[in-house]
């Protein structure tokens, strides 16, 4: 099993065999499972919310088979991994929220709003992407929980940290729900 480390852009894996896309070969919509994404910045305290859950993702054993990322931002590359999920989880900390605060929302695809592709994109960007490239529409739901800091360090805050174990059963719930 890969893991990330802290390095901008890396993407860390567990569970699977293997990047889906760097074949070359064209995503089959649902064919790749359960794809957990956990993204931020790992050097902004709570912004790296999506790294440390990933991380104890990565390890939980009722996620056996998943496939579980964990990079700096989502990139437009990452629309070949959803267009092969059948359940997309995306984890990250939001700054508009009561810091702790757990949120799950289902997310809709929307198209870009006539910007250019660059190296960052909005979740609902990126899920229109992979519809639009592949025909591709797994679940996709974010899991959010409100920042107290977004200060340069590489520790979560003290009501963040206390959320983390939550952030790993709402995905856990998630994924039994779907039926995965």
């Amino acid at each position: 099993m890969a893991a990330g480390d802290g390095g901008g852009g890396e993407r860390g894996t567990s569970r699977t065999t293997g990047e889906s896309g760097e074949s070359g070969e064209s995503p089959r919509p649902g064919s790749g499972g359960v794809l957990i994404v956990g993204y931020g910045n790992a050097l902004r305290s709570d912004d790296g919310l999506g790294w440390h859950a990933a991380a104890r993702l990565a390890e939980d054993p009722r996620l056996a088979g998943g496939h579980v990322l964990w990079q700096h931002q989502l990139t437009p590359e990452l629309a070949v991994d959803i267009g092969n999920a059948s359940l997309v989880i995306l984890i990250d900390a939001s700054d508009g929220e009561e810091p702790g605060a757990i949120s799950v929302r289902r997310l809709d695809p929307t198209p870009a709003a006539g910007s250019a592709w660059t190296h960052h994109i909005e979740p609902a960007e990126l899920v229109a992407l992979a519809r639009e490239l592949w025909s591709a529409s797994p679940p996709v739901f974010v899991v959010s929980v409100g920042a107290a800091s977004l200060e340069v360090g590489d520790r979560l805050s003290p009501v963040v940290e206390r959320a983390l174990p939550a952030v790993v059963e709402a995905v856990v719930a998630l994924v039994a729900e779907h039926g995965h």
